[in-house]
């Protein structure tokens, strides 16, 4: 870790670059969900047929997240997180250009492939860059670019919907892409691969049983958030009655909430990682339960949206517990991550709408949302029963 300070004396600007792509990713993973009404009319499809768009990106994640991992274990990181952003903005490109729903569901799915690995190398390397302790500090900052989406990039994306077209929406995040690839190839560290690093070492961490249970643990209980937000402009504007001018500025609270999430998170998660989990899966459980009843006004909704978002944080805090339990195939763990997230955002909008097709409105998405997070406790309970039959883990280096 001392090394690797001397080789970077400037952190900050590591943590910048790859905070960019962060803010890249995260502009289009949430402002595709707010931009749904729009693009669903654009292309002549319904708001629910709109919503497999989203799960084509949430599966796009899941399957490029560990294949491009494995295939890019022998590649230097700084190389890898360079390919990856130009394969996204590419990706995101050909989404605006998109003149049918197919392609739509084409072009998603293609964005979708590098998101994964990427923040699962950029978690990697802002980790190298300080002590074990901080860890998940570390990994924060390289979620802030998303958080920092949430707040500026998704609200954005949504008025420039509005104004210019939903295509522009992904256009502006192809330009994002391309200077995330500059940032990165400015200020990330140039180190070589590690010797040991294979494809069949990193292939290694599938046989680790408590990977799979932190990967539930995401991948149901982050999918009440996906269950929500999906389907929160709408409801805003048919349940709240607002304005549909109003909804940015309501996503950009939820924005907020996953802000002040990981900034204040990963002090207690640095302290005590699995009660932090416990604690957000619990907290998620409340705000989303508390959903439907809020939908009814708008300064109740408002407030709520903003508890909501500070689950977010889990993802960061996950992280963490992925280099705990990955041994010597970290890249592969930390990109499958935000496959179970993705797994997450694809099951949660499934769910989701469901039970809006079902007649149960659109504020059911808050009890669907609920038991989802209670789902994710059901999996953090058999990691800790797990946890108490082998010695406890010691943080990766």
């Amino acid at each position: 870790m001392i090394e690797a300070e001397r080789r970077v004396p400037r952190p900050g600007l590591v943590f910048f670059a790859l905070a960019m792509g962060g803010f890249a990713i995260g502009t289009t993973e949430f402002a595709t969900m707010s931009l749904l009404p729009d693009f669903s009319r654009g292309l002549g499809i319904s708001e629910p047929v709109a919503g497999h768009v989203i799960s084509a990106y949430a599966l796009g994640v899941v399957v490029g997240a560990p294949l491009l991992a494995v295939l890019g274990a022998r590649m230097a990181r700084r190389s890898l997180l360079l390919v990856l952003m130009v394969l996204f903005a590419l990706g995101n490109a050909m989404s605006a250009l998109a003149s049918s729903y197919h392609a739509m569901l084409l072009f998603r799915f293609l964005s979708g492939l590098p998101h994964g690995a990427y923040f699962g190398v950029a978690a990697l390397v802002a980790a190298s860059l300080v002590g074990p302790e901080r860890r998940t500090y570390a990994v924060s900052r390289v979620m802030l670019g998303l958080t920092v989406a949430t707040v500026i990039g998704v609200p954005l994306a949504n008025w420039i919907g509005q104004v210019a077209g939903w295509r522009w929406g992904f256009g502006i995040v192809a330009v994002l892409g391309l200077a995330t690839v500059a940032l990165v190839a400015a200020f990330a560290p140039r180190d070589p691969p590690a010797a040991t690093a294979s494809p069949l070492a990193e292939l290694g961490a599938l046989a680790i049983p408590q990977l799979w249970l932190t990967l539930g643990i995401g991948a149901i209980g982050f999918g009440g958030l996906f269950a929500v937000y999906t389907y929160l402009a709408s409801t805003l504007v048919e349940v709240t009655g607002l304005a549909p001018t109003m909804v940015p500025l309501v996503l950009g609270v939820f924005g907020l909430g996953m802000l002040a999430g990981n900034l204040l998170v990963p002090y207690f998660a640095d302290r005590a990682l699995m009660p932090t989990v416990a604690g957000l899966l619990l907290w998620s459980a409340a705000s989303l339960a508390l959903f439907p009843l809020a939908a009814q006004n708008g300064w109740t909704v408002t407030l709520d949206v903003f508890l909501i978002g500070i689950g977010g944080s889990l993802g960061t805090v996950l992280q963490t517990r992925l280099m705990d339990v990955a041994r010597g195939a970290q890249s592969l763990a930390a990109a499958l991550n935000h496959s179970a997230f993705n797994t997450a955002n694809a099951l949660g909008p499934w769910l989701a709408g469901l039970a809006i097709a079902g007649g149960h409105g659109w504020t059911s998405t808050g009890w669907v949302g609920c038991a989802l997070a209670l789902g994710g406790l059901a999996f953090w309970i058999m990691s800790m029963l797990a946890e108490r039959q082998r010695p406890a883990l010691v943080p990766a280096e």
